[in-house]
């Protein structure tokens, strides 16, 4: 996984430390931690600069090991979420790379705020993925994304609008100059043949990679 992140930032969802999650995160130069994200910083070998958040998540022991660490404390009673409020103390450092770790799974509203949040940075010039570890999502916006998996790796192209111009090159199954609409389910399930090339002439949506199973 080729992705070299400028700004980690931790989040509270489940995390497995895989090896690509742990290189990355050691890769930032600067880690902010969102409430409870705090937990995963261990565990990803890194310690943050900054913690964000109301700190309604975050238990005695975190309380206690990181309390050295500078805060910006919100009420709980706000109009942002603690990823929200992470991303822009990152956009102060201005990043061209922004890694959320912990960012997938857990509760489903939150997951979709990650998601479209991470589209909203990247389409204002931060390129932007989430990771739990064995699953990444990469905002997916134009031109498009270049990544180098291992062969099989199975790989999918979701739409979070109508896709324009989609080119999907080095995967089982290759595009061509292709529309895919918002609700289509054709750019599911490929698999990678090594180095994945996606060009993108219009639209937004998500280059999701799902290291957990792996296609023959």
């Amino acid at each position: 996984m080729n992705f070299v992140p400028d700004v980690l930032v931790l989040l509270g969802g489940p995390l497995e430390a895989t090896g690509a999650l742990r290189a990355a995160a050691r890769a930032a130069r600067l880690v902010i931690a969102a409430d409870g994200g705090v937990r995963h910083a261990a565990a990803l070998g890194v310690e943050p600069a900054l913690w964000v958040g109301d700190f309604d998540s975050v238990n005695l022991e975190d309380l206690t090991r990181w309390a050295h660490l500078p805060r910006m404390e919100y009420p709980r009673d706000k109009d942002a979420t603690d990823a929200e409020l992470a991303a822009q103390a990152a956009l102060k450092a201005r990043p061209r790379r922004l890694l959320f770790a912990g960012g997938l799974g857990g509760e489903l509203d939150h997951e979709l705020g990650n998601l479209t949040l991470a589209v909203a940075l990247a389409r204002r010039g931060v390129r932007t993925a989430l990771s739990s570890g064995p699953t990444w999502a990469f905002a997916l916006v134009p031109p498009g994304l270049e990544l180098d998996l291992e062969a099989g790796t199975p790989f999918s192209v979701v739409p979070l609008a109508d896709l324009e111009g989609l080119t999907i090159r080095g995967g089982r199954w290759e595009l061509q100059d292709a529309r895919l609409l918002l609700g289509s389910g054709h750019g599911l399930r490929n698999a990678a043949a090594g180095g994945v090339d996606v060009r993108l002439a219009g639209g937004y949506g998500l280059f999701v990679v799902d290291a957990t199973s792996r296609s023959s």
